[in-house]
């Protein structure tokens, strides 16, 4: 089959599907079976006596009922605007006058076909406000239950009645289990069985071994290969590293794990117990790998800097919290299937709630003391250091209280107080270690250099991770994942504007259409501005104009076209900006004339990038034309923004429009007494021989009068490039002053005579002839 066949195909396939996408309508709920489950939901809620379990599974079944109502909502709602603007368009009769027959008839025709419509959509609001009310019912339940298992008191782990059944009962778990491996043994059955699982057990016990004693040199080994391709982003190749150092034994562990299981010499609590070890393991990994990332042992691009001993001290601690979490979720599995007591549950688990608060100290104390403040070379590190030393006053306070309200009883809000803290620490680690690698990973795309990391890009993207921490932390502080899909749900139901429904949805629908479009509209320009417009014989200014013109249409097709297709109903916020109008009118009135002016100049081009212009006084190339202003580059290298106002309606000089030839004038003055004619000559010569001058039309000198110290000359010149006309007249003049030497004419310099009338006024007395015979010179004296 050709390409062409192909095409076909798919083209004919295209047109069958899209139309009956097109025409897919939404479902009826059945409103029986609904009927069913919210007078069983609605029971259950009153009476109470359901199971957390229970109560979960049935939210879980309104939630799928009420996302049902929510799309019947929208049903038949295009047919229904459609009646409604019929029936607008017939309007209203005045008061007293009765309605023509015909229109009175087609009036109650639309309208009972949009009550018959409408019906539906009312029955699926009532029957969506039921639903969502029975769920935040079962929400409010399963909170207080929550909140009474964490705040109701227990046994004190302080009380020595406790410690010998507590002791026994952690001494026959653990016989259990010996007692279950050793009956397994025993058994002829189970050895039988082991024996034929024997290859398996040990291919898996030897890839498990060889993953966990290797996995770590080897991740190594595969980065050291990969970095050879590249001498940018050696923190991106450490990171991938650190991460296949992580992977590698997991997937050994996972294997050593299988191997145990599969010799069938483990009992049930063995089983539930290594069930659990990949993921004690991936515990331990993480926490060991997150000491690494914030604390590295020889790196000076430190996520976290501290002294040499602190950040000894850290990794050691963050790894011990990492075995103390693995024990405490040990023992939660032992206490579950030996079904400890309460007191039990508070003495075993009171040793580990100490070493843990032991572990938040050290690590709080290491946050508020040991980081060293380096905001002022790296002013991005501010925010860093601000949230790490409010975690280390956290952890701290937390250290202290936790122990103590668990041994007054208090061991399960205790337990969550303590670990949701150090899952806190791991997780704001985590944000830090992620916002590191897309810095790096952001410099190595986009080639750039160490220093040049912290762009706006990277900056962004370490914001979204924040963001999507957010829901992670939430869960590790008690909230149910249902709690988080509520919150999503919320979220995409939006917000009601009259008889309009405005959905977060609808905004990010806009976002990412305007969002390619503005793409697809830079795209265009630079392939515009490179490849198409310098084969044309356009020049500069037009090509610029070209090119802006289409940014300009392009943005406003994107936005239009992501407005219409994200479904955002602007009719009924109208009346509300056709009122903001008038007020914005007022004060944007300079704006809008600057943008209109701005047009103005790309269309007409008066002035383009690269002219030399004169305006209000200020004199310079023109660098840029934007939408309000426009930028003049001065000779002192400095920026002169202009609105674009002022270059439409003022007077402009442009000493380049479409062409560079200018004239330059010279003027000069030489001594009363000379030949004017031999000045005229040694003028002309110095203009025809510059190599900027030229030669048609020929330079002149003009005799412009006898000013009074001097013959007044002039010469006039037309410059190739005008661009040089300073650079000409500094020429021009160090070569008359040569050549009027040489020739001996005369340049003058302006005389003045002073004469003083009475000068004995000046002073009183004889002093006067005293004074003037020291001052004057003798014929001065009897000139006065």
């Amino acid at each position: 089959m050709s390409l062409s066949q192909v095409l076909r195909a798919l083209c004919m396939a295209l047109c069958l599907v899209l139309p009956a996408l097109g025409s897919a309508q939404t479902e009826t709920p059945d409103y029986t079976a609904w009927q069913n489950v919210a007078q069983r939901a609605e029971i259950a809620v009153e009476n109470g006596r359901a199971s957390t379990n229970a109560l979960e599974a049935l939210r879980a079944q309104i939630v799928d009922w009420r996302e049902q109502f929510l799309e019947a909502q929208t049903a038949n709602e295009a047919r229904i605007k459609t009646l409604t603007s019929q029936i607008t368009s017939l309007g209203t009769p005045a008061e007293g006058v009765e309605e023509a027959p015909d229109i009175a008839e087609r009036r109650a025709e639309l309208t009972e076909q949009l009550q018959r419509l409408r019906t539906p959509v009312v029955s699926a609001e009532e029957a969506y406000s039921r639903a969502d009310g029975v769920i935040k019912e079962i929400d409010t339940i399963i909170r207080e239950r929550q909140t009474n298992a964490l705040l109701s008191g227990g046994p004190s782990p302080l009380n020595p009645t406790h410690w010998g059944p507590a002791l026994e009962a952690l001494r026959k778990s653990g016989a259990a289990i010996g007692h279950e491996v050793a009956s397994a043994f025993n058994s002829e059955a189970q050895r039988k069985s082991a024996g034929q699982a024997l290859p398996e057990v040990i291919i898996l016990a030897l890839i498990g071994l060889v993953l966990v004693t290797r996995g770590r040199r080897w991740s190594v080994l595969i980065v050291n290969v990969l970095r050879r391709y590249t001498a940018r982003g050696q923190g991106v190749w450490k990171f991938i590293a650190s991460l296949l150092q992580i992977f590698l034994p997991f997937i050994g562990l996972i294997a050593l794990v299988e191997a145990a299981i599969e010799s069938g010499m483990l009992g049930l609590r063995g089983t539930l117990l290594l069930d659990n070890v990949p993921w004690y393991g991936l515990i331990l990994l993480s926490f060991w790998w997150l000491a690494g990332q914030l604390f590295p042992r020889n790196d000076d691009d430190v996520i976290l800097p501290v002294e040499a001993s602190h950040a000894a001290k850290a990794r050691w601690f963050i790894t011990t919290g990492a075995f103390i979490l693995i024990a405490a979720l040990a023992l939660n599995v032992l206490a579950s299937y030996d079904n400890w007591s309460a007191a039990t549950r508070a003495v075993i688990g009171f040793p580990v709630l100490i070493v843990t608060g032991i572990v938040l100290y050290q690590l709080g104390r290491i946050l508020r003391i040991g980081l060293i403040d380096t905001s002022e070379d790296d002013e991005s590190s501010m925010y860093r250091l601000r949230i790490s030393k409010l975690l280390g006053r956290a952890a701290i306070i937390v250290a202290f209280f936790g122990p103590l309200i668990a041994a007054l009883g208090y061991g399960n809000g205790a337990a969550r107080l303590m670990f949701a803290s150090v899952a806190t620490m791991a997780l704001f680690g985590l944000v830090l270690a992620l916002q590191h690698f897309v810095s790096d990973l952001y410099a190595l795309i986009m080639r750039r250099e160490k220093s040049d990391e912290e762009s706006l890009v990277s900056v962004l993207l370490g914001f979204v991770l924040v963001v999507a921490a957010i829901p992670l932390l939430a869960l590790i502080w008690g909230a149910r994942a249902a709690d988080i899909t509520e919150v999503w749900t919320r979220f995409q139901e939006g917000f009601a504007i009259g008889d309009s429904r405005i959905s977060p949805v609808d905004f990010i629908t806009f976002a990412v259409i305007f969002s390619v479009g503005y793409m697809a509209t830079r795209l265009l320009q630079g392939a515009m501005r490179t490849s198409i417009l310098p084969r044309t014989k356009l020049d500069t200014g037009g090509r610029n104009a070209i090119v802006s013109g289409i940014g300009y249409v392009g943005i406003f097709l994107a936005a239009v076209i992501s407005i219409s297709q994200a479904g955002i109903d602007l009719s009924n916020i109208a009346l509300v900006a056709g009122a903001l109008s008038v007020g914005i009118g007022f004060g944007l009135q300079n704006i809008v004339s600057n943008f209109v002016s701005g047009i103005i100049l790309l269309i007409e081009r008066p002035i383009a990038e690269g002219d030399w212009i004169e305006v209000g006084g200020k004199m310079g190339y023109v660098r840029g034309i934007s939408v309000r202003s426009t930028r003049i580059e001065t000779f002192d290298r400095t920026d002169v923004i202009v609105p674009n106002a002022d270059l439409v309606s003022g007077m402009v000089t442009n000493w380049t429009r479409g062409k560079t030839v200018g004239r330059v004038i010279v003027p000069v003055g030489v001594a009363y007494g000379n030949d004017t004619r031999k000045v005229e000559s040694i003028l002309l010569s110095i203009a025809r021989e510059h190599s900027m001058v030229l030669l048609n039309p020929a330079p002149s000198i003009v005799f412009q009068g006898f000013g009074a110290d001097s013959l007044d000359f002039e010469i006039r010149a037309i410059l190739r490039d005008v661009n040089f006309v300073l650079s000409v007249k500094s020429d021009m003049n160090h070569e008359i002053a040569r050549r009027f030497m040489e020739e001996g004419i005369e340049i003058p310099f302006a005389q003045r005579d002073i004469w003083i009338r009475n000068p004995e006024a000046l002073t009183p007395g004889d002093q006067t002839v005293e004074n003037s015979s020291q001052v004057w010179p003798e014929t001065d004296r009897e000139e006065k």
